[in-house]
């Protein structure tokens, strides 16, 4: 008869595990998607001319590639004090401690415990009968109500079997490795603004110049204009006209210096401090020479850009959390054990081996009818997959448009500040000819203010291609993937 019955549970044990292991059978597959974008990457920048994968700028420190000390000092400060980087860098704690707790679960969770309690079962129950005719010790009832004492260690364990748990791992370090690129990306972001506004307030200070020295012209005009009325060589018209000039001019001044505050402010903000003056040297801004630029191959953007790389540690997290949750249709095992001492009275507890207790049980579980909260889990995981896809692939293509625009406008702005260097010479002496003519009243006033503002314009437009200049260096370098190292 126990043959039998032991016969008996042992078909029960199989038929409840090949039913896990039918169920584990059917877990979804994840989707699979072609990454064209990666695959088709160019091999040149520029179809027009071929590439050198030996010089790449983006490869270069930002030491060595600003030489201006006055930026490197402002650099450095905003690396020590920008909010947003700051930020950053606590995501990066809060990933580490996610890998920390993925990898925890993979060692027994062990804790110790006291307890008591107290218990008085009915008399007329099998429990209070066979209390109330047990013997503790010869001559000695079990006493009643029932006291319980104990104290021991408790162990549980999933055991790994499918490594759904290692899978878990893999990813939170992933994702880990993921934010640090993000820090990266956001160090090169960083250094590319304060680069970017630092020339732009160069850029403003001498924009002030160029408009103290039209007011200045402008004044000595308005004295001329003044003189020649009280010859009869001008009219009222003409010494109001260049009034309003004059007036027209100084407001402009104004509203140049305000920029400066915003821009000052604009980069205090960025270095994470309150409003002070920026440290600079504007007299040298219009003889800076650009960096030249080598941007290398395509291909080196991926593993040169931070945003890409986090993109791709995030496409490979995403891969492994749909993994993992595929796992979750197979059957756990789970081990828990527990060991100490217990006695319905405190001084029986030293009492050994009597008083010691243990108990040890393995399960192994796994989802049969509903499950409709792990396939849920599964497909979000799944769809997450494809969309960190879609983002890596627009990180690439990003990239790449980011320095093939950029190439193209290095190249326009040199000739656009070309041209503009000779506009600008060619009204210089147009003014000169001009003022000459008026105060030889061979020119009328009108001729001296429309060559006076075409100087103006000019002169600023020349300064503004410059910041451009630079601008568009320091631009493509963040492209190419400088700025973090």
């Amino acid at each position: 008869m126990n043959t039998m019955e032991n016969s008996k549970t042992k078909n029960i044990i199989t038929a409840i595990a090949l039913s896990l292991v039918l169920a584990s059978c059917k877990a979804p597959m994840a989707t699979v998607i072609k990454d064209e974008v990666k695959e088709n990457i160019p091999q040149n920048f520029n179809q027009e001319e071929q590439s050198d994968a030996n010089n790449n700028s983006g490869t270069t420190p930002w030491r060595q590639f600003f030489t201006d000390p006055n930026l490197v000092s402002l650099i450095e400060t905003a690396l020590k004090n920008n909010q947003e980087l700051l930020i950053t860098l606590q995501e990066i704690e809060i990933a580490k401690s996610g890998v920390l707790a993925k990898k925890g679960r993979l060692t027994p969770t062990v804790s110790a415990g006291i307890g008591a309690g107290l218990k008085k079962s009915g008399r007329y129950t099998s429990e209070g009968a066979g209390d109330a005719t047990t013997e503790i010790e010869p001559g000695k009832e079990m006493p009643d109500p029932l006291g319980n004492f104990e104290a021991g260690l408790n162990a549980s364990w999933e055991i790994d079997i499918w490594k759904k748990l290692r899978t878990e791992k893999e990813s939170a370090v992933a994702h880990y490795l993921s934010t640090v690129e993000g820090k990266n990306f956001v160090l090169s972001n960083l250094i590319e603004e304060v680069a970017d506004n630092y020339y732009e307030l160069l850029a403003l200070d001498n924009q002030l110049d160029i408009i103290q020295q039209y007011i200045k012209l402008q004044q000595r005009a308005l004295e001329i204009s003044k003189i020649q009325k009280e010859a009869a060589a001008a009219t009222e018209l003409a010494v109001k006209k260049f009034e309003a000039e004059l007036a027209k001019s100084k407001a402009s001044e104004y509203t140049i210096r305000q920029q400066i505050v915003e821009k000052e402010n604009e980069i205090n903000a960025l270095l994470g401090r309150y409003p002070q003056p920026i440290v600079r040297t504007k007299e040298s801004f219009m003889s800076t020479i650009p960096q030249t630029i080598y941007t290398g191959i395509p291909s080196q953007l991926l593993a040169n850009r931070p945003d890409i790389k986090q993109a791709e540690l995030e496409l490979k997290s995403s891969k492994l959390d749909v993994e993992a949750a595929r796992k979750e249709f197979y059957p756990s095992l789970e081990i828990s054990a527990t060991l100490g001492l217990e006695a319905f009275k405190p001084s029986y507890l030293v009492k050994m081996p009597e008083s010691i207790a243990y108990n040890m049980v393995g399960e192994l579980a796994g989802p049969l009818i509903n499950k409709s909260a792990i396939k849920a889990n599964f497909q979000t995981a799944d769809a997450k997959q494809i969309q960190a896809l879609y983002e890596y692939d627009k990180a690439i293509l990003n990239a790449y448009l980011d320095v093939a625009n950029l190439m193209s406008k290095i190249k326009n702005i040199e000739q656009y500040y070309q041209l503009k260097s000779q506009e600008t010479k060619a009204l210089d002496q147009s003014i000169d000819i001009a003022n000459q003519l008026f105060r030889n009243s061979r020119a009328d006033y009108l001729e001296v203010l429309l060559n006076q503002r075409d100087a103006l314009d000019a002169k600023m437009e020349l300064i503004e291609a410059k910041q451009k200049q630079l601008s568009t260096v320091v631009d493509i370098y963040k492209s190419l993937g400088g700025g973090w190292k």
